[in-house]
């Protein structure tokens, strides 16, 4: 269900921009299959980056999360990861509170991570026999073959990293979460280094993959278009300040329901109704309310 701090956002969000507070008014309630809880992150006692950060992610939604460097979107992320720890607050994933790295939650970063002296198909094997310790070398091959096929790269699954493309690395990492069938996929500007034609292919590849597989995704992001096209829902937050009344942490200031159709593509997107009304409130926020430092 919807938290008391999702509906302080929906209505903070209805202030500020009608066509989308429309499409959060029409939000059904969530299941929780994850949950944050007045999570805080400081490391400077008085100063907390971030404090109260309260949502909820259904399963099977893609959300995507936006804001200013420095506000704590990769911190949240690690967190759900169990990389690191809040410094107050609760995470649930699937009625169960998270605490420490787990292969139920696939990660992919930004820099792909692989290991350069395997293949793309041994990168992915070794993932897939931690999850699987008990499965036969065919069973692990045939896992691998399918998710490598997935993204398209079963003519190079025998090569190294260092023989593959940016985008060919990044396809690996992709092929390599989902190939340990994680209940949650936690994607850190997995195309940010990209250029934008080799982002937009790689954009349509994990929105097919994520429509085929129900896969539950969250995602941070610096581009708007790029949350737009892919997100269910979109978070947006602000960065810590000093104001009059002292300093103000950083936290969730809204979150925003993308009213566009699911089915939408990057060639249409531009087209739909809706669009531009979407796109001017978080460049908006982005602009003139999230007070980046």
């Amino acid at each position: 269900m919807w938290s008391d701090t999702s509906v302080r956002q929906s209505t903070a969000l209805a202030a500020h921009a009608a066509p989308v507070a429309a499409a959060t008014e029409k939000a059904s309630p969530m299941s929780g299959f994850l949950k944050v809880e007045q999570l805080a992150k400081a490391y400077q006692a008085d100063k907390p980056v971030f404090a109260d950060v309260s949502f909820a992610i259904d399963q099977g939604e893609f959300v995507c999360i936006i804001g200013h460097s420095g506000c704590g979107k990769t911190t949240i992320l690690n967190v759900l990861a169990g990389l690191d720890t809040a410094t107050s607050g609760n995470c649930f994933m699937d009625g169960r509170e998270i605490s420490g790295p787990s292969l139920e939650r696939g990660v992919v970063f930004q820099s792909h991570a692989l290991m350069p002296w395997l293949t793309v198909r041994q990168n992915i094997a070794f993932a897939v026999k931690s999850r699987w310790p008990e499965w036969s070398k065919a069973q692990i091959n045939q896992q691998v073959e399918k998710h490598v096929a997935m993204v398209g790269l079963l003519p190079a699954i025998d090569k190294k990293p260092s023989q593959l493309s940016g985008g060919m690395k990044q396809r690996v990492g992709i092929a390599r979460a989902f190939a340990i069938s994680p209940k949650m996929l936690l994607l850190d500007e997995p195309f940010g280094a990209l250029d934008a034609l080799t982002r937009g292919t790689i954009q349509d590849e994990l929105m097919a993959i994520v429509r085929e597989t129900h896969q539950t995704v969250f995602m941070i992001t610096h581009d708007v278009d790029e949350a737009i096209l892919l997100a269910d829902r979109i978070l947006l937050m602000t960065n810590g300040q000093e104001t009059e009344q002292g300093y103000r942490p950083g936290g969730m200031a809204e979150v925003v329901v993308n009213p566009l159709p699911r089915s939408r593509t990057r060639a249409q997107l531009h087209h739909l109704d809706g669009y531009y009304d979407l796109r001017n409130h978080i460049v908006d926020f982005l602009v003139s309310r999230a007070k980046a430092h």
